[in-house]
């Protein structure tokens, strides 16, 4: 283990075949900065990564965004623009921006980060600033666990769905809906104010637009609801299927018509809700304490939120898929 950090287990903390998920690791006693050990051990954390599908780095003086910032960048990974997502961010610092910042009473269901456009996050970071009040913990569960408890319980269903993908459909306004857990608007989701602009990324994401009196209906797929995760060998249950069918609800969107399968016909409403709780029954909630910074590597989890008093402040980066000083992962 790079002599930096030492891990460490904490409650809630779950063994996959004798892996620890999520790996969780705290300074030794000759530790320097997060930043400078990150740089000094990248292989280190690089394969720990691999092996756990999530680091929580616990215990470090991190205090600011700036400090996040630092820590992300330490690792080399290009940064990923958020285009096509939906949920309202803002952006903090350098590449840190809010996480989802729907309102504290909403739980966000379990997904893949932007599992519903082609060009996703090959990882995420989250940092905690403000310790919630109460709640508000970062649910994770490995994506290789779902879908083989799936294909187990409802074989037909997976079938049809490696065969068919899945359609995502949502309606935006013009500008974000800071209420909703989708409501980012047309303009900040393609990054322009420009019809014509938010048409040629959206063609690029491979979304249709068709343009509404207030805001405009997106259309996307059909893309996968599986992927095959080639750094592990292994199938993943990569989609945003549940959170669109519990989640993707405001004035402009009903979740059941938010989420098909790929050829349009409706999923059963049975087994999208007991694929959720599968992803309860298989999660790891570990809460928040402030200056904890959590890796998840985007191909091999699934995350979500839970509801919160507040005060929180959790906040956010997304990298892409290849980079430079990545030459274990996809």
């Amino acid at each position: 283990m790079g002599t930096a950090f030492v891990e460490i287990y904490v409650p809630g903390q779950k063994f996959v075949n004798g892996v620890p998920f999520p790996a969780v690791l705290s300074p030794s006693a000759s530790a320097i900065s997060l930043t400078d050990s990150v740089k000094a051990n990248q292989l280190f954390l690089q394969s720990l990564l691999l092996q756990s599908g999530a680091v929580l780095f616990r215990g470090f003086p991190l205090s600011t965004a700036s400090h996040f910032n630092d820590v992300v960048e330490a690792f080399g990974y290009d940064e990923l623009p958020y285009v096509g997502g939906a949920a309202p961010r803002t952006n903090v610092v350098g590449r840190v921006f809010t996480a989802n910042e729907s309102p504290p009473d909403q739980k966000i269901p379990f997904h893949h980060e932007m599992a519903q456009v082609p060009e996703f996050p090959s990882k995420l970071f989250f940092f905690c600033e403000v310790e919630p009040g109460s709640g508000g913990e970062t649910p994770i569960v490995l994506s290789h666990v779902v879908y083989e408890r799936m294909k187990d319980k409802y074989p037909e269903f997976v079938e049809r769905l490696e065969k068919h993908g899945l359609l995502y459909i949502r309606v935006l306004g013009e500008d974000d809906n800071p209420s909703s857990p989708i409501g980012r608007g047309w303009k900040s989701t393609f990054l322009t104010t420009d019809k014509a602009i938010a048409q040629q990324r959206a063609a690029k994401l491979g979304m249709k637009l068709e343009w509404l009196e207030d805001g405009v209906k997106t259309i996307m797929g059909p893309i996968p609801g599986v992927k095959y995760d080639e750094s592990r060998q292994r199938k993943i249950w990569f989609n945003s299927m549940v959170a669109a069918y519990t989640g993707w609800e405001d004035e402009r969107n009903d979740p059941v018509k938010a989420v098909t399968f790929g050829d349009g016909e409706p999923l059963p409403p049975d087994i999208v809700y007991d694929c959720l709780h599968i992803l309860e029954e298989e999660s790891v909630a570990i809460p928040w304490q402030k200056g904890d910074v959590l890796l998840i590597d985007n191909w091999a989890v699934l995350h979500s939120r839970r509801s919160f008093h507040p005060p929180r402040r959790v906040l956010a980066s997304l990298v892409k898929t290849l980079c430079l000083n990545d030459g274990l992962l996809p």
